[in-house]
């Protein structure tokens, strides 16, 4: 028996001439033989004649599994599996609102698009769609940015809000001397809001900055950003929110310098990791029911 799992945007249980993303690298289910979905959602089972059914796990997060599909084997044709990411109306399916400051807005990447063109592609190469929003505003901290992500998230309707502040609170004085300052408290309304705006936050950790720059101070910052994302991570636990690992990503790599086209601003190889953590935090399935594996309850509000 052949078949693949899709998202079912609207949750009806059958595939719509509309509904084009396709789920990779999840479980599925069909009368107790188990498989994992290969390049396009697609899998292949052998199953025993009769009325089964099936249904896919293992999910990315926020992804639910939808209700069993009932199934006639042999089955005469591909078997359409669905999940579910319980957005509600307001929301625009497969719609990514990218938020932050200047490293969202692109500073010093070659197209001035910085990580987005390469998540856009790595998501619809993968998924078979996504829509990009870039929201960054240039030199803007933290607070600014928990002031304007309500109207941001009305204004876009996004599925997911890519969260990525914390870079430019450095410069405030109040955030060396009084250290965590206000950015954990920042990023987790930016994270409640967001879910009370019917989407879904995915929080990136701030990238540290450049160690060549030595009159930066680099070494102090960095410090200070290390600490800060291990704040970040421990709210990030504390709310449920997939994280999406980009000091991580940046540490391992043999050289920071090759990372940046100035003290703090990614370079294009930069934006690609950036790019590839968002990827991983989107798509890596989790343990179990997604949404439950991350603590989240459907947005209300609709």
């Amino acid at each position: 028996m052949n078949g693949f799992v899709f998202y079912d945007e609207n949750a009806n249980g059958v595939l719509d001439p509309s509904e084009v993303v396709r789920l990779p690298s999840v479980s599925v289910n069909v009368g107790g033989a188990a498989a994992t979905t290969a390049a396009g959602g697609r899998f292949s089972l052998s199953v025993p004649d009769g009325s089964q059914t099936a249904q896919a796990t293992g999910l990315p997060p926020y992804f639910t599994a939808a209700a069993a599909v009932a199934v006639g084997v042999p089955a005469s044709g591909d078997v359409a599996v669905p999940a579910v990411l319980p957005i509600g109306t307001r929301a625009k399916a497969n719609v990514y609102l990218a938020f932050g400051d200047s490293i969202t807005a692109g500073d010093g990447s070659g197209d001035g698009n910085g990580y987005l063109s390469y998540l856009g592609d790595s998501l619809k190469s993968y998924w078979g769609r996504a829509d990009l929003v870039k929201d960054g505003l240039s030199g803007s901290k933290s607070v600014v940015g928990q002031a304007r992500i309500p109207g941001s998230l009305a204004r876009y309707r996004p599925a997911y809000a890519l969260i990525l502040y914390g870079t430019n609170d450095w410069n405030e004085a109040e955030c060396k001397s009084a250290f965590p300052c206000y950015t954990v408290d920042a990023l987790r309304s930016m994270v409640q809001d967001t879910r009370s705006g019917g989407a879904f936050p995915i929080l990136g950790t701030i990238p540290p900055v450049n160690p060549a720059w030595a009159d930066r101070s680099p070494d102090e910052r960095n410090d200070w950003v290390s600490r800060m994302n291990d704040l970040v991570r421990a709210m990030a636990k504390q709310e449920g929110v997939p994280v999406a690992e980009i000091h991580g990503a940046f540490l391992k790599q043999p050289s920071l310098p090759p990372l940046f086209s100035d003290d703090k601003h990614p370079s294009d190889a930069g934006y690609r990791l950036i790019a590839q953590a968002f990827f991983a935090a989107i798509t890596t399935p989790v343990a179990g029911a997604a949404g439950q594996a991350f603590g989240f309850e459907a947005p209300g509000g609709f």
